[in-house]
């Protein structure tokens, strides 16, 4: 995967408190990744946020791995 496709994701202090948003809009991270965990289609997506692309719901999930691949984050066991 591209090294470039990670630089869509801004982090700036004095925008939405210093949450990850995507190129310097005011679409966090955290609110694209909920869509898709809640079954949304990235088209439909992209039909509610037209100022993203395909590539900017790519740089989400990556953000994402890269992020949970940093931290331990526990587990319930069955």
């Amino acid at each position: 995967m591209e090294n470039t496709l990670i630089d869509r994701i801004t982090i700036d202090p004095n925008q939405m408190g210093g949450e990850p948003c995507i190129r310097h809009l005011r679409i966090p991270v955290v609110t694209i990744l909920r869509l898709m965990a809640n079954g949304h289609a990235w088209d439909e997506i992209l039909a509610w946020y037209p100022d993203l692309d395909a590539d900017d719901l790519k740089a989400v999930l990556l953000y994402a791995a890269e992020f949970v691949q940093e931290f331990t984050i526990p587990l319930k066991r069955a």
